[in-house]
């Protein structure tokens, strides 16, 4: 069921076009994943979406309600995470929870328990009485992320969440948005790091100068680049009959595209969508070669992102 619907958005400042005719949905209880290169219009389409900013023309509806006619009771149900810290540096990091959830009404025992529900969340329960100011740039993230779902908000739109933490803050975010998901919310995500959208992004849009270039899951993105996977595959070494007579024999397998058998390795060109190669090794051991090694080379995002764009994100 599509949760949130952009439908042929333009924005312009002056003679500058930001967003160029976009449409995307984005389904409910997904992590969908909004890329780009700087300057692709992410911003701009978030700050749209979280009725920050009016389009020039085009529509977003969420939860079936337009974010223009209807900006207030939208602005109930959507958290927003921005890449900036949005926190007061002398507030405590219960206080900081607490002010932004009162914004939408919550007081009292209420407001309590959501602001500690929200910090459990983060994992800055026991930080509770912390001010920013002594926190570490990653627990600072994480209490951003704490004000931005204290009134859990139906959809969650995060901008670059984790630029600039260390490695185990990381970890602990994307477990977060993961458990958002789980939860049944839905979260629109940003980021310049492709491995953060290929572990959690259900579906991605692809955008760059404003205009949107691919739209699906991985899988399907993957499959607008190439429609193979390389299988490697460590063996004897064996003379040039041998080499042939391997080589015609796997040639022959279901779901194998090309052979190739140079020295003791075998490359296996194979259709992306089989995730089986038991035939191909049970051809082997029929030929009476051992396996010694396998590895497989698969197309990432990084490589449709800059096949479909010509360049790499940055």
């Amino acid at each position: 069921m599509i949760f949130a619907s952009v439908n042929n958005l333009v924005k312009n400042y002056g003679n500058h076009c930001a967003v160029d005719n976009l449409s995307f949905n984005v389904n409910e209880g997904e992590i969908f994943g909004l890329i780009g290169p700087n300057g692709a219009g992410k911003s701009t389409t978030i700050n749209i979406i979280t009725t920050l900013d009016e389009a020039t023309s085009g529509s977003v509806t969420i939860d079936g309600m337009n974010t223009v006619k209807q900006r207030a009771e939208i602005r109930r149900i959507i958290g927003c995470v921005p890449q900036e810290i949005a926190v007061y540096p002398y507030l405590t990091a219960k206080e900081n929870v607490e002010f932004f959830a009162s914004l939408y009404g919550f007081k009292g025992e209420q407001l309590h328990k959501n602001a500690m529900t929200a910090l459990e969340f983060a994992g800055l329960a026991d930080k509770a009485d912390m001010k920013p100011k002594k926190m570490s740039g990653g627990m600072k993230r994480r209490l951003n992320i704490a004000c931005g779902i204290a009134h859990k908000p139906k959809l969650i739109v995060m901008d670059e969440p984790t630029v600039g933490v260390d490695a185990q803050s990381r970890e602990h975010i994307m477990s977060s948005i993961k458990k958002l998901r789980e939860s049944g919310a839905t979260v629109i995500y940003t980021s310049h790091y492709m491995h953060e959208v290929e572990e959690i992004c259900d579906r991605v849009a692809i955008i760059d100068k404003g205009r949107l270039v691919a739209e699906g899951t991985q899988q399907e993105l993957i499959t607008m680049i190439t429609d193979s996977c390389t299988v490697h595959i460590t063996t004897k070494q064996c003379d040039s009959e041998t080499r042939s007579r391997v080589s015609r024999a796997v040639s022959c397998l279901p779901d194998v595209n090309r052979v190739q058998f140079s020295d003791n390795m075998i490359s296996v060109d194979m259709s992306i969508s089989c995730n089986d190669i038991s035939h191909v090794i049970s051809e082997l051991v029929k030929q009476n070669l051992p396996v010694i090694e396998i590895s497989t080379e698969k197309p990432d995002m990084g490589a449709v992102f800059l096949s479909l764009t010509g360049h790499e994100i940055r």
